[in-house]
């Protein structure tokens, strides 16, 4: 970690976020979660699981940690392959901009579960001809790069 002094002021800081594609290659499907009335942003709308980064942690972990958090899941992070980057403008938590940095796994442990009711209102396996058009913009595009054999960079917010 960068002594204080180095550090640039929290203000002006990207948010740096991980997410996790679980991909069941053998049944042909993706795990998703639902965000519930009380979520921070996108009610309603289908993600991946994700979250932001501890201080000092690295991104790895970050995906590690919030699959585990969200679904009950666990990943080894040696297991997680870089899937996609998104690069948004800016974003609820992040009037700055954040960077997601989006990971794929076909390993894991354990069932899934919603193990954050009152951050989500479903997690469920979805069968990958059937991803619901109903879900947050960043990460939809990114699922269907991945689902599609591309591994891209993808920008959000930005103008043209």
């Amino acid at each position: 970690m960068l002594p204080s002094a180095l550090r640039p002021a929290t203000e002006s800081m990207t948010l740096l976020v991980a997410a996790v594609i679980v991909h069941d290659r053998e049944n042909g499907r993706v795990l998703l979660l639902r965000r519930g009335p009380s979520a921070k942003f996108a009610q309603g709308l289908w993600d991946l699981p994700t979250g932001k980064t501890d201080p000092g942690e690295p991104v790895t972990a970050t995906a590690v940690r919030e699959l585990r958090e969200e679904t009950g899941l666990v990943v080894d992070p040696a297991a997680l392959r870089l899937a996609h980057l998104i690069h948004g403008a800016w974003g609820v938590e992040s009037p700055n901009g954040f960077l997601t940095v989006v990971f794929a796994t076909d390993q894991w442990s354990g069932e899934p579960r919603n193990a954050e009711p009152a951050k989500h209102s479903q997690v469920r396996w979805t069968d990958i001809a059937a991803i619901p058009e109903e879900f947050v913009p960043s990460t939809y595009g990114a699922l269907h790069s991945y689902l599609a054999g591309d591994s891209a960079v993808s920008l959000h917010g930005w103008d043209a």
